[in-house]
Order: structure tokens, then C-alpha cells, then sequence
């Protein structure tokens, strides 16, 4: 293969349009009826639309220029590093614990509804884990760096967060019961969805979607805004919404958040860095993390360091986002206080 058909495929691949391609080569149109024509016409639409917001980013004159640029390099280095590594998460997890499983289910309409409570589960302890355990913010990170949203955020992740992230997933889905089938369904749906929710305000300015306005969804359907909040580094908005469709244990665990108009995200994490620079991005809180392990006195600092939040101190003078929000509140005092209970009772009315 030259160098002209590997850009044609790389290109084809970045797009998902190959399965659609091969269906409209073999002209039996009626496959895209099918769950397999029907995953492959979905596929390319968050490619698409990243294009689109792109160039609406360039007409508003505010282009993200240096998250697009970051982003796509991250895209290409993970695809590099995929060609190498290849970690069958999700069947090892299958050829290992469902055979444990509790129960067995179908695929079946209620059961799709049991699978993806559960699934939402699996999906908020990875992610929760991923901001409190610093190890595991290291690999969550990259994901965070971007300065601006827009659907290129969805490609920003280090390579090894998504066999972390199937590894806990995939175990909780399968232990519980729910079967293959219904999984990868389950995972296409939230997939797609996941997406989708990282539509930067170029594209969309007002990133509720109107779900606030209808009872039901604006409860439980989590949004775009909703997630700008996750990605926010403001201490309100620090740690939360860890759900990524159905908000139910973010309500749960008391981590919803929703947008307040007098607290303006800002995005990002709250180390100085240079979210520009590739080798930040990917690599910048693993070498802090080293920095801080070469410094520890023993092994059991060593340890705490690992499994501690970010900002955690053996001194004692911890700046974790719990630490952070606390002290927030309590410098803003009658402000803090009237958003806390602002965002109670939207909670409760909900």
C-alpha cells in the first residue's frame, strides 16, 4: 500500500464511512435496515458534524485553532500506538467472568432498560475513579487538557483510558448479567452519545437542547451543557456530572451539577500548563506524578500518591478538588451559598 492509499484509508477510517462504502458498493441498500446498516450510517456523524463545527468555528473567527491542532495529533498517535498494542479488554472479560454472572439476560426492551441503569453505573464509578484516584487521573487527563470544547475532544484520551475504562465497565456489565449482545448495543448507543455531548458552543450555542424545558428529560437525559460543566475547572463545577447519558447516579451520589449563567466555564485542568504542547497533554501529569514519587520519604507515601486524589500532600496542605470547593464556598459566602441552594432546589424540581 503507497503513501496515497494509506491517507485514503486513514482518512476513510477517521470519517466511519467504511462499512457504509461497502454496503453502497454492493448495492443491496436494503442492509442499511439492519442493526449493522444502521450502526454503519450513524458512525460518520460525529465526524461530519466535528467538520461542520470547524468550519463554523472559522466563520465566528473563533477557530480553537490549537485544540483542533492538538486533538488530531493525539487522534493520529493513538492510532499509531493501537497498530502495536492491541488489548482485547471486553473478551477477556467475557471469556473470564460471565460465567459468574448472576443472572443471564435478552435482548429484550425492559432488559435494555435494566443494561443501561447498569451500564451508567459502571460508566460513573470509571469515571469518578478517574478524578479520585491520581493514577488513574493520569491517564483521564489528556482528556480534560483542551482549553475550548468541541467534538475533537472526544479523540483526546491516552491510549491506555479506554482498556482501564472497559476493564471496570465491562466487568460490572458482565457480573450483573447483561448479555454481550445487548452490551455492544449499549455501548454503540452511549458511544455515539458520548460523543456527541463534547458539541462546542460554535456549533451550538445553547447546549441544553431544549431538554430542560420537558419534565422527564430534563431530569434524567444529561445534555451538552451539562458535560461543559464536567469539563469545567471552576471550583463550582470541579468533579461532577460523571454520567454521560441517563443522570441517575450523579443524582444518586449528589454529583450533579447544573450551569449557573453567573459562573462562566472555563475549561481545562487547574495545573499551569501549556495545552498546546503535545507532550503535555499527554504525558505532563505523569511526570508530576514522578516528581512528587522521586520526593517521597518511604513506600507508603509512595502508595498514598498513587491512590490519593489529585492535589493530595503528604503535609497535610491538600489543594484536591474537595479541598478546592470547599474553600471556594466558603471565601464566596452568601454568593456560594445561594447557588448551593439554587442548584438544591433544581435538583428537586426536576
Amino acid at each position: 500500500m503507497n503513501i496515497l492509499e494509506t491517507i485514503v484509508s486513514e482518512l476513510r477510517g477517521f470519517l466511519g464511512i467504511n462499512e457504509a462504502l461497502k454496503i453502497i458498493q454492493s448495492g443491496d441498500y436494503s442492509a442499511f435496515l439492519t442493526f449493522d446498516g444502521i450502526k454503519s450510517a450513524i458512525y460518520p456523524l460525529i465526524p461530519f458534524l466535528l467538520i461542520f463545527e470547524f468550519i463554523a468555528g472559522l466563520i465566528y473567527k473563533n477557530p480553537h485553532t490549537k485544540v483542533y491542532k492538538v486533538n488530531f495529533l493525539l487522534y493520529i498517535l493513538n492510532r499509531f500506538i493501537s497498530r502495536f498494542i492491541s488489548i482485547g479488554v471486553i473478551g477477556f472479560v467475557l471469556a473470564n467472568f460471565q460465567k459468574y454472572a448472576l443472572f443471564q439476560t435478552t435482548f429484550t426492551w425492559y432488559w435494555l432498560i435494566y443494561g443501561y441503569v447498569v451500564w451508567e453505573f459502571s460508566h460513573f464509578i470509571y469515571h469518578y475513579l478517574g478524578h479520585k484516584v491520581r493514577l488513574f487521573w493520569c491517564l483521564h487527563s489528556t482528556h480534560h487538557a483542551p482549553e475550548n470544547m468541541n467534538l475533537s475532544v472526544t479523540y483526546a484520551h491516552f491510549f491506555l483510558e479506554g482498556p482501564y475504562a472497559d476493564a471496570i465497565r465491562g466487568t460490572i456489565c458482565i457480573l450483573a448479567g447483561i448479555h454481550p449482545e445487548l452490551l455492544f448495543f449499549i455501548m454503540f448507543i452511549d458511544g455515539t452519545w458520548g460523543a456527541f455531548i463534547h458539541v462546542g458552543e460554535n456549533f451550538v450555542k445553547d447546549g441544553r437542547l431544549g431538554l430542560h424545558k420537558i419534565p422527564f428529560f430534563g431530569k434524567y437525559i444529561l445534555s451538552p451543557t451539562d458535560h461543559r460543566v464536567h469539563h469545567a475547572r471552576n471550583p463550582l463545577y470541579m468533579d461532577t456530572n460523571y454520567c454521560n447519558l441517563l443522570n441517575i447516579w450523579d443524582r444518586v451520589f449528589g454529583t450533579y451539577q447544573p450551569i449557573h449563567d453567573e459562573v462562566k466555564i472555563e475549561y481545562g485542568i487547574t495545573r499551569k500548563m501549556d495545552s498546546g504542547n503535545l507532550l503535555d497533554v499527554y504525558f505532563g501529569e505523569i511526570w508530576a506524578l514522578l516528581k512528587d514519587i522521586s520526593k517521597a520519604p518511604n513506600l507508603k507515601t509512595v502508595f498514598l500518591y498513587l491512590i490519593m486524589p489529585p492535589g493530595w500532600s503528604p503535609t497535610g496542605e491538600h489543594q484536591t478538588a474537595e479541598v478546592v470547593k470547599r474553600q471556594y464556598f466558603e471565601s464566596k459566602s452568601d454568593f456560594a451559598k445561594n447557588l448551593k441552594s439554587e442548584t438544591a432546589a433544581h435538583s428537586n424540581q426536576s
